[in-house]
């Protein structure tokens, strides 16, 4: 697909002064911009789009953008940003110089070195742990002297990291089974509005400390140019809500991309030099969700890519790639659960236990240990063989009970053992099998969390009777039980409060991932005794 005429123009070398007309005209399209590359300048060209989150719709907008990248990146980089240059138009040609009509602004950058740029060394092995330190003491200053108040705090606090985050995940769901899995958007969206509900004293804490600076807002390895003087462009200019932030999100956006280039130990050298140099020691409780955020950020920006007309299938790849790992790395922080776990599900027939446990369980990369399925073994029936037993008898007696919450214990030792978070699904009526699951995770020193399962009796009742019409299903509960069941269930009083996770399983199956998850992550949050963000 053809390029704008104005794009088409710009490319060729006549269409540049005289005195600095190059011999080619190099071209890199973004979702939001065109850059031209001379060999001594760059021209960037931002495109008459509206994403929500920018609108570069008409000139004048265009314009003023323009004017205000130059003057925002001359704060970190005043010998790159020049000037905003008129694209003129005559006798059906573009040019940069000369006479015709304005139709069109450019910023006018001194073309930086790429191999020079971080990204770059870093494929290279060439970024020492100096550069890091150099460029924390860098941001630090600048951070330090850069705009703050009350407006600042408004537009960039709290309020706008949770719109920030909600207009992630909508702007994302078209992107659903091709950059990012299902599993993967639940898991991140769980964590992020958890985070921002369990902490939400130590944002505004940080608002009210002044933490909230006009910074760069997208602090990427691309971004950053180890010359003699370090070079930082391409802030963000276009959106308020995007640059006004806790200084730990530009720290965060750093660390992230070292992480995902594999430099995680430099990373740590450059929080590090930061937080001796600032001595915000608290920054370190928020890096893990601003990482996450940053990462998430990065995919999105990767996936828009894929809709650019002028991709070629070869391009395509890569971007989709990059998406991709942007995407894994940003599940990655948002692992509360991290290392071995063990979970019950707890509650009636009907009310949706085996979705929760599923859900949970692949949300978390872990597995499930079905006690309908355990139980049928021991039976040496079918596992979807209908077994209707009287309450209380056959194969639901009690010497089978034993039988099946006994190796149900041994399934989740075994898989604790090897590292794993394990679901163990069963209805776990009796205070004593509880109590047996959780004692055994003190004994491993791994998490417990018990998820009850609850949903209105009406919709158990529709379930049940779908279930028999089904036919062949692992599960035997059916109406006539559910009585004796629910008379027969022994509340959670054993169970802290901090252990205790009621998940509604009456919601829609596409949201009882995102809801149990959540619920899992609140109570972590406010557990001390679980691993917490780093």
């Amino acid at each position: 697909m053809g390029h704008p005429p104005l794009v088409e123009g710009l490319l060729d070398p006549q269409a540049y002064p005289e005195e600095e007309r190059p011999g080619t005209v190099e071209m890199l399209e973004t979702h939001i911009s065109y850059l031209f590359f001379t060999g001594r300048y760059v021209y960037k060209v931002k495109k008459p789009v509206d994403f929500g989150f920018l609108d570069f719709t008409t000139l004048e907008k265009r314009r003023h953008f323009c004017q205000e990248e130059v003057r925002l990146n001359r704060r970190l980089s005043p010998g790159v940003y020049l000037d905003v240059a008129e694209v003129r138009e005559r006798d059906g040609g573009y040019y940069l110089f000369g006479p015709g009509n304005a139709v069109e602004y450019a910023v006018k950058m001194r073309q930086l070195p790429r191999q020079r740029a971080m990204a770059e060394m870093l494929r290279r092995g060439e970024v020492q742990e100096e550069h890091l330190r150099a460029l924390a003491t860098k941001v630090e200053t600048f951070h330090r002297g850069a705009e703050s108040g009350p407006e600042t705090a408004r537009l960039g606090g709290l309020a706008a990291v949770r719109e920030n985050v909600a207009e992630n995940f909508a702007q994302t769901e078209t992107y659903l089974g091709v950059t990012l899995t299902t599993e993967a958007y639940d898991a991140i969206r769980a964590y992020s509005d958890a985070f921002l509900q369990a902490r939400e004293d130590l944002f505004r804490r940080r608002e009210r400390e002044g933490r909230v600076r006009d910074c760069h807002g997208d602090l990427h390895t691309d971004q950053v140019f180890l010359l003699n003087d370090i070079a930082v462009i391409d802030c963000i200019e276009f959106n308020q809500r995007f640059r006004y932030s806790d200084v730990a999100a530009d720290v965060a956006f750093l660390a992230m991309d070292l992480a995902y280039h594999g430099r995680r130990d430099l990373a740590r050298v450059f929080v590090d030099q930061y937080i001796e140099r600032s001595g915000d020691q608290e920054l370190r409780d928020v890096l893990d969700f601003y990482c996450c955020y940053r990462a998430y950020v990065r995919g999105k920006v990767e996936s828009f890519r894929l809709d650019l007309p002028s991709l070629q299938d070869p391009q395509r790849e890569g971007v989709l790639a990059r998406a991709v790992r942007y995407f894994a790395l940003a599940r990655e922080y948002a692992r509360l659960v991290k290392g071995p776990a063990l979970l019950i599900t707890t509650g009636l027939m009907g009310t949706g236990k085996s979705t929760v446990a599923q859900a949970v369980a692949a949300r978390l990369g872990g597995q499930v240990v079905s006690s309908d399925v355990v139980r049928k073994e021991l039976a040496g029936v079918a596992p979807t063989e209908r077994r209707y037993e009287p309450w209380g008898g056959g194969i639901y007696g009690e010497r089978f009970d034993q039988q099946t919450y006994g190796a149900l214990l041994g399934r989740a030792r075994e898989a604790l053992d090897q590292g794993t978070v394990v679901v163990l699904d069963a209805s776990y009526r009796r205070a004593a099998h509880r109590q047996q699951v959780r004692e055994l995770a003190q004994s491993m020193g791994v998490p417990f969390f018990a998820l009850e399962v609850v949903c209105p009796e009406e919709v158990v009742r529709g379930r049940l009777a779908a279930r028999e019409a089904a036919g062949r299903t692992v599960s035997d509960g059916r109406w006539e039980l559910f009585r004796r069941q629910q008379e027969a269930f022994e509340p959670l009083t054993e169970v802290p409060p901090e252990e205790h996770v009621v998940v509604d399983g009456s919601l829609p199956l596409k949201e009882i991932g995102y809801h149990a998850l959540r619920a899992l992550y609140l109570k972590v949050l406010g557990n001390p005794q679980c691993p917490q963000p780093s």
